[in-house]
Protein backbone atom coordinates (compact mmCIF):
# COMPACT_ATOMS: atom_id res chain seq x y z
CA UNK A 1 0.00 0.00 0.00
CA UNK A 2 2.76 2.16 0.91
CA UNK A 3 4.61 1.56 -2.17
CA UNK A 4 1.51 2.53 -4.24
CA UNK A 5 0.78 5.46 -2.50
CA UNK A 6 4.58 6.76 -3.19
CA UNK A 7 4.49 6.09 -6.66
CA UNK A 8 0.76 8.25 -6.53
CA UNK A 9 2.76 10.76 -5.46
CA UNK A 10 5.60 11.09 -7.75
CA UNK A 11 3.08 11.02 -10.62
CA UNK A 12 1.40 14.10 -9.17
CA UNK A 13 4.45 15.76 -8.32
CA UNK A 14 5.75 14.91 -11.84
CA UNK A 15 2.62 16.42 -13.20
CA UNK A 16 3.19 19.64 -10.92
CA UNK A 17 0.37 19.26 -9.11
CA UNK A 18 0.63 19.93 -5.06
CA UNK A 19 -1.61 18.01 -2.60
CA UNK A 20 -0.95 20.78 -0.17
CA UNK A 21 -1.11 23.59 -2.02
CA UNK A 22 -4.67 22.18 -3.67
CA UNK A 23 -6.02 22.29 0.27
CA UNK A 24 -6.08 26.19 0.60
CA UNK A 25 -8.76 28.18 -0.58
CA UNK A 26 -8.03 30.75 -3.35
CA UNK A 27 -9.53 34.02 -2.08
CA UNK A 28 -8.46 36.27 -4.21
CA UNK A 29 -6.24 36.87 -8.00
CA UNK A 30 -7.09 40.36 -8.98
CA UNK A 31 -8.17 38.61 -12.38
CA UNK A 32 -10.21 42.06 -12.38
CA UNK A 33 -10.81 45.10 -14.81
CA UNK A 34 -9.65 47.89 -11.80
CA UNK A 35 -11.57 50.43 -10.85
CA UNK A 36 -12.03 52.88 -8.57
CA UNK A 37 -14.81 54.86 -7.06
CA UNK A 38 -18.16 53.84 -5.48
CA UNK A 39 -18.81 51.01 -7.78
CA UNK A 40 -15.00 50.31 -8.54
CA UNK A 41 -13.56 46.87 -7.71
CA UNK A 42 -10.68 47.93 -5.55
CA UNK A 43 -11.01 50.16 -2.67
CA UNK A 44 -8.32 52.15 -2.54
CA UNK A 45 -6.76 55.86 -0.78
CA UNK A 46 -4.49 57.97 0.66
CA UNK A 47 -4.73 61.05 2.86
CA UNK A 48 -2.73 63.79 4.58
CA UNK A 49 0.13 63.66 2.10
CA UNK A 50 0.23 60.14 0.98
CA UNK A 51 -1.00 59.00 -2.44
CA UNK A 52 -1.61 55.94 -3.90
CA UNK A 53 -2.71 54.76 -7.73
CA UNK A 54 -3.73 50.99 -8.50
CA UNK A 55 -3.22 49.42 -11.53
CA UNK A 56 -3.40 45.70 -13.32
CA UNK A 57 0.38 44.38 -13.83
CA UNK A 58 0.55 42.05 -17.17
CA UNK A 59 4.17 42.26 -16.90
CA UNK A 60 4.36 40.99 -13.58
CA UNK A 61 2.81 38.68 -12.27
CA UNK A 62 2.63 35.71 -9.69
CA UNK A 63 -0.18 33.39 -11.17
CA UNK A 64 -3.01 33.86 -14.03
CA UNK A 65 -2.84 37.27 -16.63
CA UNK A 66 -2.16 39.64 -13.96
CA UNK A 67 -1.25 40.83 -10.38
CA UNK A 68 -2.24 44.20 -8.75
CA UNK A 69 0.11 46.97 -8.78
CA UNK A 70 0.13 49.62 -5.94
CA UNK A 71 2.18 52.81 -6.88
CA UNK A 72 2.61 55.00 -4.06
CA UNK A 73 4.11 57.86 -1.94
CA UNK A 74 3.77 56.93 2.20
CA UNK A 75 4.47 60.50 4.23
CA UNK A 76 4.54 60.37 7.69
CA UNK A 77 1.55 61.39 9.35
CA UNK A 78 -0.36 59.90 6.38
CA UNK A 79 -2.34 56.85 5.63
CA UNK A 80 -3.62 54.88 2.82
CA UNK A 81 -5.34 51.39 1.94
CA UNK A 82 -5.72 49.25 -0.65
CA UNK A 83 -8.67 46.65 -0.15
CA UNK A 84 -11.14 43.99 -1.31
CA UNK A 85 -13.92 42.04 0.36
CA UNK A 86 -17.56 43.20 1.71
CA UNK A 87 -18.76 46.02 3.59
CA UNK A 88 -15.86 48.56 2.14
CA UNK A 89 -16.78 51.90 0.06
CA UNK A 90 -16.48 50.42 -3.35
CA UNK A 91 -19.58 48.34 -4.20
CA UNK A 92 -17.88 45.72 -6.60
CA UNK A 93 -14.29 44.30 -4.52
CA UNK A 94 -16.06 40.76 -3.42
CA UNK A 95 -13.86 38.45 -3.05
CA UNK A 96 -13.97 34.76 -5.44
CA UNK A 97 -15.83 33.17 -2.41
CA UNK A 98 -18.25 34.35 -0.05
CA UNK A 99 -16.81 34.85 3.57
CA UNK A 100 -20.34 33.18 4.63
CA UNK A 101 -19.34 30.28 2.41
CA UNK A 102 -16.22 29.35 4.26
CA UNK A 103 -15.66 27.12 6.89
CA UNK A 104 -13.30 29.34 9.19
CA UNK A 105 -12.30 26.97 11.39
CA UNK A 106 -10.60 24.54 8.77
CA UNK A 107 -8.03 27.53 8.43
CA UNK A 108 -5.53 28.68 9.89
CA UNK A 109 -3.64 31.58 8.42
CA UNK A 110 -4.06 34.12 5.15
CA UNK A 111 -1.61 34.06 2.45
CA UNK A 112 -0.95 35.93 -0.40
CA UNK A 113 2.01 36.59 -2.88
CA UNK A 114 4.03 39.99 -2.98
CA UNK A 115 6.88 41.34 -5.58
CA UNK A 116 9.73 42.24 -3.33
CA UNK A 117 12.32 45.19 -4.31
CA UNK A 118 14.03 44.74 -0.99
CA UNK A 119 13.40 48.25 0.18
CA UNK A 120 13.84 47.77 4.01
CA UNK A 121 10.23 49.33 4.36
CA UNK A 122 7.03 47.97 5.89
CA UNK A 123 3.61 46.67 4.48
CA UNK A 124 0.88 45.82 6.53
CA UNK A 125 -1.81 43.73 6.01
CA UNK A 126 -5.17 44.14 7.59
CA UNK A 127 -8.12 42.08 7.88
CA UNK A 128 -11.76 43.17 8.84
CA UNK A 129 -13.94 40.91 11.18
CA UNK A 130 -17.15 40.04 11.45
CA UNK A 131 -17.50 42.92 14.21
CA UNK A 132 -15.71 45.33 12.24
CA UNK A 133 -12.33 45.23 14.08
CA UNK A 134 -9.27 45.41 12.33
CA UNK A 135 -6.54 42.99 12.43
CA UNK A 136 -3.01 44.03 11.45
CA UNK A 137 0.11 41.92 10.05
CA UNK A 138 3.49 43.49 9.22
CA UNK A 139 5.84 42.48 6.20
CA UNK A 140 8.97 43.92 5.78
CA UNK A 141 9.94 44.19 2.33
CA UNK A 142 13.55 42.61 2.67
CA UNK A 143 13.62 40.26 0.02
CA UNK A 144 13.78 40.32 -4.22
CA UNK A 145 10.90 38.97 -6.73
CA UNK A 146 7.79 37.11 -5.72
CA UNK A 147 7.58 35.56 -1.91
CA UNK A 148 4.39 33.42 -0.23
CA UNK A 149 3.50 35.71 2.65
CA UNK A 150 1.92 33.62 5.21
CA UNK A 151 -0.41 35.40 7.97
CA UNK A 152 -1.36 33.17 10.72
CA UNK A 153 -4.33 34.52 12.60
CA UNK A 154 -2.79 34.46 16.09
CA UNK A 155 -0.29 36.59 14.90
CA UNK A 156 -2.43 39.42 14.16
CA UNK A 157 -2.69 41.93 16.61
CA UNK A 158 -5.98 44.19 17.10
CA UNK A 159 -4.59 48.01 16.03
CA UNK A 160 -4.37 50.21 18.54
CA UNK A 161 -3.57 53.36 16.18
CA UNK A 162 -6.95 53.51 14.67
CA UNK A 163 -10.11 51.21 14.45
CA UNK A 164 -13.97 52.11 13.05
CA UNK A 165 -16.41 54.05 15.30
CA UNK A 166 -18.88 50.65 14.42
CA UNK A 167 -16.01 48.53 15.54
CA UNK A 168 -16.93 46.52 19.49
CA UNK A 169 -13.31 46.52 19.87
CA UNK A 170 -13.33 43.08 22.41
CA UNK A 171 -9.97 42.00 21.02
CA UNK A 172 -11.46 38.73 19.73
CA UNK A 173 -10.85 38.04 15.97
CA UNK A 174 -14.64 37.30 14.85
CA UNK A 175 -14.90 34.82 11.79
CA UNK A 176 -16.01 35.40 9.27
CA UNK A 177 -13.09 37.88 8.21
CA UNK A 178 -15.00 40.28 5.78
CA UNK A 179 -12.43 42.43 4.35
CA UNK A 180 -8.54 42.82 3.53
CA UNK A 181 -6.44 45.47 3.18
CA UNK A 182 -2.78 46.47 2.47
CA UNK A 183 -1.09 49.69 3.64
CA UNK A 184 2.60 50.57 2.51
CA UNK A 185 3.64 52.34 5.83
CA UNK A 186 5.88 55.43 6.29
CA UNK A 187 8.01 56.93 5.18
CA UNK A 188 7.95 55.10 2.55
CA UNK A 189 7.99 55.22 -1.36
CA UNK A 190 8.15 53.32 -4.18
CA UNK A 191 5.78 50.29 -6.10
CA UNK A 192 4.86 46.54 -5.33
CA UNK A 193 3.09 43.94 -6.65
CA UNK A 194 0.34 41.96 -4.90
CA UNK A 195 -1.16 38.46 -6.00
CA UNK A 196 -2.70 35.12 -5.13
CA UNK A 197 -4.70 36.08 -1.81
CA UNK A 198 -5.18 32.10 -0.34
CA UNK A 199 -6.36 30.79 3.24
CA UNK A 200 -3.92 28.21 4.29
CA UNK A 201 -5.26 25.38 5.37
CA UNK A 202 -4.65 23.94 9.16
Amino acid sequence: MKKIFLVIALFFGAMGISFAAAENLLVDDFEISVSSGPNGTVDFGAGNGSTVNVTAAAEVKNTGKQALKVDFDAVTGGYMYVARGEGLDAHNTGWLVSPEDIKWHDYKAFSFYMYGSDSKGKVAFDIKDNANEVWRFIVEDNFEGWRQIICNFEQFTARGDWQPQNADNNAVLNFPVRSFQFEPLPPLKGTIYLDTVELVKK
